[in-house]
């Protein structure tokens, strides 16, 4: 199933801007403001209060001060979980992000949920090439789809190799911003619903590849929700499809990426679920993440009680 009502979220202890990101992350800002932490913790408990009010199933654990993790508020990147019970560690560009990977965090999702299998990827980083999860790779999962931009954080043999193991099909393509920059991350600028996607093909400069990808979507049966580069460049492209305890489908994202859309955008999403979102300007300014890299998604089996 595409959807998951069960997410889980890293409660920050020492959120701030990460040098070693900034590089090749240009939704990144350098930002002179005071009481970075303190703002960022702010608007992650009320986004998870905004989940947990529209009922979503929310494990959030703390991260720790050692080692220094400024990004962990963003697990999607290290790991991701799978409805046949196996959970995938993904290799990390940044060195001060690996530390993210933590076994205390899978020893306790295993309280509640079945994990039958630990994929440890993370040795690729050895190789100094890299695959972050589920910022790297945007999955259509009933359709068993791995849609990726390719960056320096997304390499297309590791891309491959995961697609070997997983039996998912690899789309790979280049997309960059309007300065002709890479983008970081195909998580900014594409969204996979279950019956739509979210994207920005504009940032797709290769006639080709844009329509190589287009028709990979059409093939799926699935809704193009065009999205431009400003909009892309305010997290528009940053959502996740999640769904709540009654089975209602919910969009999530961040209040600025709400705002970036067009009244007959919003209608279009409308038609297939409740949007929901909640304010995460501290977060994005500095983390240059948004609401969809805060969210891992937990499709594991759920345990009897």
């Amino acid at each position: 199933m595409q959807t998951t009502n069960h997410i889980l979220m890293i409660r920050p202890v020492d959120f701030k801007y990460n040098e070693q990101t900034a590089g090749n992350n240009k939704f990144q800002i350098a930002t002179e403001q005071n009481e970075v932490q303190e703002k960022a913790l702010e608007e992650f408990d009320q986004f998870v209060e905004t989940l947990r009010k529209n009922g979503v199933d929310v494990t959030v654990i703390d991260d720790t001060l050692e080692p220094s993790t400024p990004d962990s508020i963003f697990p999607n990147n290290w790991v991701s979980f799978h409805e046949d019970g196996s959970v995938y560690l993904y290799p990390m560009f940044s060195p001060n992000r690996r530390g993210e990977r933590r076994s205390d965090i899978l020893d306790n999702l295993a309280n509640n949920f079945e994990l039958n299998h630990i994929a440890d990827i993370s040795f690729y980083e050895k190789q100094n090439i890299f695959l972050e999860g589920t910022g790297s790779m945007v999955l259509d999962r009933d359709n068993k789809i791995a849609y990726a931009c390719l960056s320096i954080r997304t390499d297309a043999g590791v891309l491959d190799n995961f697609c070997m193991i997983t039996d998912y099909k690899p789309v790979s393509f280049h997309a960059v911003d309007q300065g002709g920059y890479p983008i970081y991350h195909t998580n900014v600028m594409m969204c996979v619903a279950d019956k739509y996607v979210v994207i920005c093909s504009e940032s797709i400069g290769d006639d080709h590849e844009r329509e190589y990808v287009l028709n990979q979507i059409k093939n799926t049966g699935k809704e193009i929700i065009e999205i431009g580069y400003e909009q892309m460049n305010h997290f528009a492209g940053n959502m996740l499809q999640i769904r709540n305890a009654k089975d209602e489908p919910l969009l999530v994202m961040s209040e600025q990426a709400l705002k970036a859309l067009t009244k007959e955008q919003v209608a279009k999403l409308e038609k297939y679920n409740r949007i929901i979102s909640s304010p995460l300007y501290t977060i994005e300014q500095n983390g240059g993440g948004s609401a969809r890299c805060m969210l891992a998604e937990i499709h594991l089996p759920v345990k009897k009680a």
